[in-house]
């Protein structure tokens, strides 16, 4: 995620340890993936006690930006910060692979420069990723544009086949209802490089760069 925002894009890139209490004044907080506390008890569940969530939770209280990716997703979650939980694949498997996404509402940052028939490959590596919500949720959810992306066909047709984890609606990302704090399972910065034979992922951090800070 720092290569990608840093050598990438050319976001001045500041890191942060999670028992720090100073984001150093950043614009947006990036929680990246990985295995917080070795994911134990529930993923993201101990991180979001951390130290640093202290001041990330006041950042976007305040209208903040703030992104998290897969497990950084997970820790939204269980901070609150955004809507649903993050449960076991359906599989009960570690899944590690290319999915397609595409727009669910281009209201957030990272969807509003993204066309609505763009079909975007980026990887998922994750063993707790089925997104769910309860049905008022879901409603709230989709009135008010929050879902950002849904797992789709390399076609862009939103099918049960398509879904790779049993997610809800095939949800693959959402946003609070201020839209200032964002959540995938999939990693955009894992398709963001031409080493890697896919940039798809760099679309989708110029759009919530373009729309939220100044590089």
């Amino acid at each position: 995620m720092i290569h990608t925002l840093r050598e990438g894009l050319g976001c001045e890139t500041v890191s942060l340890w999670h028992k720090d209490r100073d984001l150093q004044g950043v614009d947006m907080v990036v929680l990246p993936g990985g295995f917080s506390y070795g994911d134990y008890l529930r993923s993201g569940a101990i991180a979001r006690f951390s130290p640093i969530m202290e001041e990330v939770i006041k950042h976007a209280d305040r209208g903040g930006y703030v992104f998290g990716v897969c497990n950084g997703f997970q820790i939204l979650t269980e901070a609150g910060l955004v809507p649903g939980a993050l449960l076991r694949n359906h599989t009960g498997k570690f899944i590690c692979k290319n999915v397609h996404l595409v727009r669910g509402s281009g209201l957030s940052p990272m969807t509003a420069g993204l066309s609505d028939t763009g079909v975007y490959q980026i990887p998922i590596a994750h063993g707790e990723g089925r997104y769910h919500a309860d049905e008022d949720t879901l409603k709230a959810l989709n009135d008010n544009g929050q879902v950002m992306f849904h797992y789709a066909e390399a076609d862009g047709a939103i099918t049960p086949e398509a879904n790779p984890n049993g997610s809800v609606q095939n949800i693959a990302g959402v946003c609070n209802d201020k839209r200032n704090v964002m959540g995938m399972m999939p990693h955009p910065e894992r398709a963001a490089d031409a080493n890697l034979l896919n940039t798809d992922g760099v679309a989708l951090f110029e759009s919530l760069l373009n729309y939220t800070v100044s590089r």
